[in-house]
């Protein structure tokens, strides 16, 4: 069968419409439409499986980052994924799309990135392909992990009462892509957070095995976009505080000169943090990882996504969630 693209359609409509063509198979848990499908095994364990797909000149450019880097982060993003469901990274498949004017020593470094972040999560790259590609470099990744049977963190969990948690900082990817795009040169710090992403499988893993969390997901397209995601699935609404969303140093830095600065925090997208929800409203005390948690909001019955100031006043973010199709 051959699938259309169908004109006017955003991003995830568009993922929609494809999942209702696709159906649903009685060996799957969870097909398309979370983080990863998944499928039950042997043994009181169930397969997550995801992919992602990069571009060159639409998710990333070569001359703002080193290969090894490059690498890394193709590695990470996909991880991620398996951190958002409480799982466990066991193998990645890679495949390369090669321009002709990509060297070998540029191939190398490339694949020792990704084989350093694979290593630091006990995985292991298993297969893949490799081609040529007539315009820019496209790679894709695709990531398989575990979760004990009936463990994994969904989307459509979340319910009324349940506090909204996040972890680490919010903006710091989108205001270094920002100071790139302008032509500046990010502090080291935020560079860190563009370039190398950490995804957060230990919490992930703690989330879903103390079952504290009740719906989750990682904060790639933007922390509203993303909750978002988990408030249409659970039908049900939130309200978050803004002087709770958690900023790094140099991020607060740079807000307290612009403030509207926050709509990266909010909007911007590629933090790979997880953002969760949980009926627990001291979880931030019973957390003990590297990666802290903060409560930033509560589920509401009231439909929609709100953002309240300290005034009491609603904020209104200037900025949409990333979205390939607009």
């Amino acid at each position: 069968m051959v699938v259309h693209k169908k004109a006017g359609l955003k991003e995830f409509e568009l993922i929609r419409w494809i999942q209702r063509q696709a159906g649903c198979s009685s060996h799957l848990t969870m097909g398309i439409g979370d983080d990863c499908s998944i499928q039950p095994q042997q043994e009181g364990q169930d397969l997550l499986t995801s992919t992602d797909l990069f571009i060159e000149g639409v998710h990333f450019r070569r001359d703002w980052s080193s290969w090894f880097d490059l690498g890394r982060k193709a590695a990470a993003v996909n991880i991620s994924d398996i951190a958002a469901m409480g799982g466990t990274p066991q193998s990645l498949f890679l495949a390369i799309g090669r321009p002709n004017e990509m060297s070998d020593a540029e191939v190398e470094e490339f694949i020792s990135g990704f084989l350093a972040e694979v290593e630091i999560h006990g995985a292991v790259l298993a297969g893949g392909d490799t081609c040529s590609s007539p315009g820019p470099l496209l790679i894709s990744v695709t990531v398989q992990g575990t979760v004990a049977t009936t463990e994994a963190i969904c989307r459509e969990g979340a319910s009324y009462g349940d506090a909204i948690y996040v972890s680490g900082s919010l903006g710091d990817s989108a205001l270094a892509l920002q100071l790139l795009k302008e032509g500046q040169q990010p502090d080291p710090y935020l560079a860190g957070r563009f370039h190398t992403p950490t995804p957060q499988v230990a919490l992930g893993r703690e989330l879903s095995k103390r079952q504290l969390a009740t719906a989750m997901l990682d904060v790639s397209d933007g922390l509203l976009a993303d909750l978002n995601h988990i408030l249409t699935a659970s039908g049900v609404g939130a309200e978050l505080d803004l002087a709770k969303i958690p900023l790094s140093e140099p991020f607060q830095s740079a807000l307290s000169e612009n403030f509207s600065l926050i709509d990266l925090a909010l909007a911007g997208g590629e933090d790979y943090e997880l953002v969760f929800t949980s009926p627990l409203k001291d979880l931030d005390s019973q957390i003990e990882l590297e990666s802290a948690v903060r409560q930033i909001g509560i589920i509401s019955l009231e439909p929609g996504l709100r953002v309240r100031q300290k005034s009491g006043e609603l904020y209104h973010c200037q900025r949409g969630g990333f979205d390939h199709f607009t």
